[in-house]
């Protein structure tokens, strides 16, 4: 009896750990495809076109948490370090390492840090309710503008830095903090809401 309960048990295991991975390699599939379609679509504004890339990572790590979020989203950065055109703008401005050592190549790092930040706040109760999935999206959005401008500011210096790299997508970057929220907690709500936890 012992023998068919430890034998029992350990296809049980066999078995989520075989959902773990199924759904892990799901999320990179689909996550890649949202970001690369996000970071593609550029949405008229001013003063600079707006694209839904930050809003995607902030989505992503909320709702799959930090660990698998940040895969994700890492995932998607290595994709693009092997030469696949999954970054904006690319590969008319470059691909793999050349485009992660540009001027954006802060912002990507970021995306990384922004991710799993959103994903742990979510895993402790954020994101539940419109005001705390809206500071989750500003939380995640400043970890995204901060290192994009600090590397930014390495190449050109902090003024022209903040000039071409932040004070554009202010603007934008609110509009993407609220409608991030709203999707966020539409998410909450959802059957969604159990992914990666």
């Amino acid at each position: 009896m012992k023998r068919l309960l430890k034998n029992a048990s350990a296809a049980v295991a066999g078995d989520d750990l075989r959902a773990r991975l199924l759904m892990g390699f799901a999320a990179v599939v689909i996550g890649s495809l949202l970001l690369t379609a996000s970071a593609r679509t550029q949405i008229p504004f001013w003063p600079v076109p707006m694209t839904m890339q930050t809003m995607a990572v902030i989505l992503i790590g909320m709702t799959l948490g930090s660990r698998l979020g940040l895969l994700v989203v890492a995932a998607y950065i290595l994709e693009g370090l092997l030469g696949l055109p999954v970054f904006a703008n690319s590969p008319e401005r470059g691909s793999g390492l050349a485009y992660l050592m540009g001027p954006t190549g802060g912002y990507l790092i970021g995306f990384c840090a922004a991710a799993y930040v959103s994903g742990w706040l979510s895993e402790r109760g954020y994101g539940r309710d419109l005001f705390s999935a809206v500071l989750v999206n500003v939380v995640g959005t400043l970890i995204m503008l901060a290192m994009g401008y600090a590397w930014l500011a390495h190449l050109i210096g902090p003024v022209k830095a903040y000039a071409f790299g932040v004070m554009p997508f202010l603007l934008s970057s609110v509009v993407k903090i609220g409608l991030g929220g709203v999707l966020a907690v539409a998410i909450a709500r959802s059957p969604l809401r159990h992914l990666g936890r």
